[in-house]
């Protein structure tokens, strides 16, 4: 739905919980409508066809409030807009890692991804139980069915028949059992969806949003989408966020570097063609190659000679 035909819903949405005539500023980037209130509220606005994901980021923002070390969102109200539902919460402050990342020093980011693998590593130790009755998908299910689509699913996004014969083998060496302990999992911390702000002389985490896809599962699914969007190929980002989250130096290898490409293959989002666009890798002919390169995790170099991307 256009800008222009939400705005009547918004105003009512605003004016329903004292915020009427305030301005509303749609943000220009995610897959759902969201609305910047003033300067201190978002309304988020979900379809009818998202009502799960509209209960469960209500839900996991509720939980993890004042539990995590970087600030998330807090839920201020919740209700019904035309047949969808709709969130509002408090507006965090910084802006996006994305667009501040390629200027930051290499001690900059080693300071942000310091704390990003101990803000993920905090979340998984979270006792989850209480959400276990989160809407679908659920991990015992979602895993099984996930690797029975997961060649169909890349063949619909384009992949190449050389790479579409090789998923199976490969899940099936590197997938892992289906009753993983299961944690409390964001499924897209990326740069997207990570806030930073000025300190002192370099720069803090502020902000950790859009918990809509929020599930509960084996740890390692997190690292499908910090590797391939946080990161990004770059071997001491990973390596500092795997060990800040506690990782053993002995298990940063090639076995890990596998897994989390299952996990990739397996992500609910999971789009092949998209990542050899992202992070290409010229002459790749394996998956495992693409793991090494995508989750790459090299010794530690020199911070200044290291590759900007």
């Amino acid at each position: 739905m256009s800008t222009d035909a939400l705005q009547p819903h918004v105003a009512a949405i605003a004016q329903r919980h004292g915020l009427g005539g305030v301005s509303a500023q749609r943000y220009d980037s995610g897959s759902l409508p969201v609305f910047a209130l003033g300067t201190m509220h978002v309304l988020k606005l979900y379809p009818p066809q998202d009502q799960a994901h509209a209960q469960v980021e209500a839900r996991v923002l509720a939980f993890v409030d004042g539990r995590l070390p970087v600030p998330t969102p807090q839920v201020v109200a919740t209700g019904e807009w035309d047949g969808g539902s709709y969130l509002l919460m408090t507006q965090l402050r910084g802006r996006r890692l994305v667009d501040v990342w390629p200027q930051l020093a290499a001690t900059e980011r080693d300071g942000l991804c310091q704390c990003i693998g101990e803000a993920v590593a905090t979340m998984h130790a979270l006792d989850s139980q209480p959400l276990a009755d989160l809407p679908p998908p659920h991990w015992a299910e979602f895993i099984p069915a996930q690797r029975h689509q997961a060649v169909a699913r890349q063949r619909r996004h384009g992949l190449a028949e050389a790479w579409l014969e090789q998923i199976e083998p490969f899940l099936q060496r590197w997938a892992g059992p289906a009753d993983a302990e299961q944690v409390l999992l964001h499924t897209e911390i990326m740069r997207e969806h990570l806030l930073v702000a000025p300190a002192g002389t370099g720069w803090r985490l502020s902000g950790l949003f859009d918990f809509e896809p929020a599930m509960r599962g084996a740890r390692e699914y997190e690292f499908a989408s910090i590797g391939l969007f946080v990161s990004g190929g770059d071997a001491h980002a990973l390596r500092c966020i795997l060990r800040a989250y506690g990782y053993a130096e002995a298990a940063l290898d090639n076995t890990l570097q596998n897994r989390l490409m299952a996990m990739a293959l397996l992500h609910r989002y999971s789009k092949l063609p998209w990542y050899l666009q992202r992070l290409p890798l010229p002459g790749a002919q394996r998956l495992e190659q693409l793991a090494a390169h995508w989750w790459k995790l090299g010794s530690d170099d020199n911070p200044s000679k290291r590759r900007q991307t």
